[in-house]
């Protein structure tokens, strides 16, 4: 305990003087006046960036009911990818390894085994040549790749991370595309988003953007989806932590006074509904019910890349450009307080009998798992590398790559090398 009771009281005090300069009383009003006045459609630059995709609506379903109802989907896939994060080594070598596990419910343990997995390595020694092939291991379940990645000056750490996340789970899912019969349900956005990020970060990640290797991994997520249309299966994207800004962003610039941080926080205002108040004029969280928007398309920020009008990064688009959008509706869970974020490329929304459908599978999932639906959770637990482990995986490295790797005061004092 490293507070005592009089400090818990000090700052006690100073949130309530937060609480008298901070006024949020009117938000839901405000957030009311967005949903009803803003997003049909929000355009910038005279682009519609977030429109509705069939009626615009705020909707809930009581959480006993959509747990108990028949789901629609019989078998769900979740795919996730986990890494040890960037490490630095005392020769300038700077690694991340990501490994991707694709899981089933009802369980496939063959499936379960099977893993991809991904060493991506930066160094500053232009000539040296670090990349390999796939290989196979653990009798044919599992590939391994040794991926180079592009030389920076800068943010070397980033890139070998989102290189081999993205790589590992693009390529595991395309390995198993054909092993998914209802749907599959990606740990995350459907799209690799900080790889079309870097293109508005300084000059040299938007250099690197348009480089080959990030340029596969794009590729690879296009031929997903042109998989899943073929098959007719849905795939979606369920994000746990949405940080989206597009449209608290855009309201900004058309001088809409928007208090929220976020996307986040105004769509949770939005969607939190409250009891009438007590004689005290109290009120709390109603928790019976989950709250969700309509579906809408999403054509600004990271989303431009795969608009209709956008490029692709150059990548080749075999279908109508427009299938390739992303579509995306918002869930508030009360029970937890938290807001989640489903998308699915317009390919396998356009159709409103088949947006019913899965919108109503991640009600039943949510609600009954009481948080992610079970196929992700499943996922990202065969994914998830321990702390024990990664600390295991480092020394490994260290000892076959011949030389220390660098620590820091932090990973001694919160355990994460030792």
């Amino acid at each position: 305990m490293t507070l005592d009771p009089v400090h818990v009281d000090g700052i006690a005090a100073l949130a309530r003087v937060l609480a008298e300069n901070v006024d949020d009383g009117d938000h839901t009003d405000l957030a009311r006046t967005v949903w009803e006045e803003w997003l049909d459609p929000l355009r910038y630059d005279g682009r519609a960036v977030v429109e509705p995709l069939g009626e615009q609506s705020l909707r809930a379903a009581a959480v006993d009911d959509v747990a108990l109802a028949e789901r629609p989907f019989e078998t769900v896939h979740g795919l996730d990818s986990g890494t040890i994060n960037p490490t630095t080594f005392e020769n300038g070598l700077v690694l991340d390894m990501a490994h991707a596990a694709m899981a089933s419910v009802p369980s496939d343990l063959d499936l379960h085994r099977s893993r991809s997995i991904v060493l991506t390595t930066h160094t500053n020694d232009r000539y040296a040549k670090l990349g390999t092939e796939w290989q196979t291991h653990d009798e044919a379940y599992s590939r391994l790749r040794v991926l180079q990645a592009p030389n920076v000056n800068r943010y070397a750490e980033g890139v070998v991370h989102a290189l081999s996340l993205y790589l590992a789970e693009s390529e595991h899912a395309l390995r198993h595309a054909d092993d998914v019969s209802d749907l599959l349900i990606l740990d995350g956005p459907i799209y690799p988003k900080e790889l079309f990020n870097w293109r508005d970060r300084d000059a040299e990640l938007r250099e690197l953007a348009e480089e080959a290797k990030p340029r596969h991994i794009v590729e690879n997520y296009v031929r997903l989806v042109e998989r899943f249309v073929e098959r007719d299966v849905p795939l979606v994207g369920f994000v746990k932590n949405p940080i989206s800004k597009l449209v608290t962003r855009t309201l900004q610039t058309k001088g809409v006074d928007a208090p929220w941080a976020d996307d986040t926080a105004l769509f949770s205002r939005l969607l939190e509904r409250r009891t009438p108040p007590d004689a005290a004029g109290e009120t709390a969280r109603r928790t019976d019910d989950l709250t969700f928007t309509s579906w809408f398309v999403s054509r600004g920020g990271s989303d431009r890349t795969l608009a209709a009008d956008g490029d692709a990064l150059g990548v080749e688009r075999r279908l109508d450009p427009e299938l390739y959008e992303v579509t995306f509706f918002v869930l508030y869970d009360p029970r937890h307080g938290v807001l989640y974020k489903v998308e699915a490329p317009y390919a396998f929304t356009r159709d409103a009998d088949r947006r019913a459908r899965l919108t109503r599978q991640i009600l039943h999932d949510v609600a009954g798992a009481r948080g992610p639906p079970p196929a992700v959770t499943k996922a990202d637990e065969l994914a998830r590398i321990s702390a024990h482990e990664k600390a295991s995986l480092r020394r490994k490295l260290a000892e076959d790559v011949g030389t220390e790797y660098v620590r820091t005061y932090n990973g001694i004092r919160w355990g994460e090398l030792f």
